[in-house]
């Protein structure tokens, strides 16, 4: 911050400042009118005899010098003025936006709730864990009994080669026509080559060959899922026992942390206390700080001061 005239005691005050400040301003911007309505020349025009007068003529001042000297001493004072208003308005700022220092109050670590055995603890598994369980062999016969039931499912189920052949065989006629020459049609003869109970006998054997294999492939889906299970719940026991021995230790390092830091936020209440009310006086202090007029604006201000003065007075 640059250098100021505020004081202590004696001085003009915040609210004459404003004033002054002000009525520094309005004096300059009448002087400023003044000047501009300066000019080279009066204009005149004659119409019908009579003498019209279209631009009036404003000599330069004799005391022009003493004008404008006058025009700078006032934008001079009133920027003295608001300096020092700039300068306490900043204090204050400065005051209010200042904190205690509660550096040397040393706060504990907050302990984490992450236990030490993090590392001890057991991921959780999947189906692919149960599969890799079985042996060579077992994998091996679960492959061939799954492509069996699935192949022999496909060709038996609804909409199976099979089954296409049992819906259609009631409905095949023994002769169809067709157009060979336009107007004329010509018999087809057809034979069937399969019956219905042929059919029939097909799809029992295939059916009990596919329940077969696809109780087979049951078994092992069942055996895996049944793995799986057992070891998830062997799992869950073992992170639950690590999860309530951290929860114990943690409670007592809990305990210890909150006790240390509760002593360290009384600390840094009787520093921010203490603090409070130092920065209480010297906000005082600055609020009650005057302006010590400099040497060179004071006849500018004592005649403002009269004016001011003059106005309360009325």
């Amino acid at each position: 911050m640059r250098k100021n005239n505020l004081v202590e005691g004696k001085g003009l005050s915040i609210s004459q400042a404003q004033s002054i400040s002000n009525l520094c301003n309005q004096r300059a911007g009448e002087i400023s009118v003044t000047l501009k309505k300066v000019n080279n020349c009066k204009k005149t025009i004659k119409v019908d005899g009579d003498d019209h007068l279209i631009q009036k003529g404003y000599v330069l001042p004799d005391d022009i010098v003493e004008m404008l000297k006058e025009k700078a001493t006032l934008h001079a004072c009133q920027a003295f003025l608001m300096e020092n208003l700039k300068a306490k308005d900043e204090l204050l700022k400065e005051m209010n936006n200042t904190k205690a220092d509660i550096s040397s109050v040393e706060f504990p670590i907050e302990p984490s709730n992450d236990f030490p055995y993090h590392s001890e603890l057991l991921a959780e598994i999947g189906e692919e864990w149960g599969w890799e369980q079985l042996t060579n062999s077992e994998i091996n016969e679960f492959f061939e009994a799954e492509a069996y039931a699935s192949h022999i499912g496909q060709f038996i189920h609804q909409n199976g080669k099979l089954d296409q052949l049992r819906k259609e065989l009631p409905n095949i006629p023994e002769i169809e026509w067709k157009v060979i020459e336009e107007g004329k049609k010509t018999p087809i003869k057809v034979e069937t080559h399969h019956e219905s109970k042929d059919l029939l006998d097909h799809h029992e054997k295939l059916a009990a060959e596919h329940r077969k294999y696809e109780q087979r492939v049951n078994y092992f889906k069942s055996k895996v899922k049944n793995l799986v299970t057992k070891e998830s719940a062997r799992i869950a026991k073992h992170n639950a026992d690590l999860q309530i021995k951290a929860e114990n230790e943690f409670k007592k390092t809990r305990a210890k942390y909150e006790r240390l830091y509760n002593e360290a936020n009384e600390k840094v209440k009787t520093i921010q206390a203490e603090f409070e009310k130092e920065r209480q006086d010297k906000i005082s202090k600055i609020a009650s700080m005057r302006i010590d007029i400099d040497s060179r604006f004071q006849k500018t201000i004592d005649q403002f001061l009269n004016d001011i003065k003059e106005e309360k007075s009325e």
